[in-house]
């Protein structure tokens, strides 16, 4: 695809105001969020790895990681057809194709469709709310974003340890509400936590995000770091989000 873009019916073309990137979305299917940007300001990767994205989406992280890390190439994994497409655009508009690519396919196989111990790296910003109480179609391609309709939390760790290296690094943003849940899960798959971060919208809030870095194969110790306020005031983002993420 050359710099022209030509988007399908009800899709937007979205400025990331990062590097010049640029991502294809449909607001009726599902568009990225803040979280996903906190995820890739939270990823630490070092030059040359091999990173897989877990659920990629559209592929926001893929994207963002591109610019923010000197990973040696990027992988999407996505099970929805229509999403792993905008992906594939996406990939294509900003010449991206020799550093990412977007696969199609079932987090639930990923153990059969790469092979094992294979990245250094994984990401998931996976489904944050149980099962489908309140879904009206669960169909519908938002639903399956953030409702544990086509996996679970247990289906992302388990593909976490059988993808990752001896030593490598799973990165994921959930919500504070799991957290036990989270960790207990992690730790059964060797994933060891090893650094943490919670998220408030404002500073006499509770937060509403974590983001956890686990290790495979890791020795049990874990960093709490400083909690990161999104606002200062209603509609002023806080001078860390301003000076590290250009909010």
């Amino acid at each position: 695809m050359s710099g022209e873009c030509k988007l399908k019916e009800k899709e937007r073309l979205d400025d990331l105001q990062l590097s010049g990137l640029r991502i294809i979305q449909d607001p009726e299917r599902f568009c990225f969020g803040m979280d996903a940007v906190l995820l890739s300001g939270f990823v630490k990767a070092k030059r040359g790895d091999e990173l897989l994205d877990l659920g990629t989406g559209t592929g926001i992280l893929p994207l963002l990681l591109s610019a923010k890390t000197q990973c040696g190439h990027l992988t999407g994994l996505e099970i929805q057809e229509e999403s792993a497409d905008m992906a594939r655009r996406s990939v294509a508009l900003n010449h991206l194709e020799e550093k990412i690519s977007i696969v199609t396919g079932d987090l639930k196989a990923a153990g059969t469709i790469f092979a094992p111990a294979s990245f250094d790296c994984i990401t998931c910003n996976p489904p944050y709310m149980i099962g489908n109480h309140g879904i009206q179609n669960p169909e519908a391609p938002k639903a399956i974003a953030r409702h544990e309709i086509l996996c679970t939390f247990e289906d992302v760790a388990a593909a976490a340890e059988k993808l990752l290296k001896s030593g490598g690094k799973f990165f994921l943003v959930h919500r504070p509400f799991r957290l036990a849940e989270i960790i207990v899960t992690l730790t059964r798959h060797k994933l060891e936590p090893k650094r943490m971060r919670l998220v408030y919208p404002f500073a006499d809030k509770e937060p509403n995000m974590v983001l956890i870095e686990a290790v495979r194969g890791g020795n049990s110790r874990m960093t709490v770091e400083a909690p990161l306020i999104l606002f200062e005031a209603p509609g002023i983002y806080s001078q860390e989000i301003q000076r590290d993420f250009g909010y």
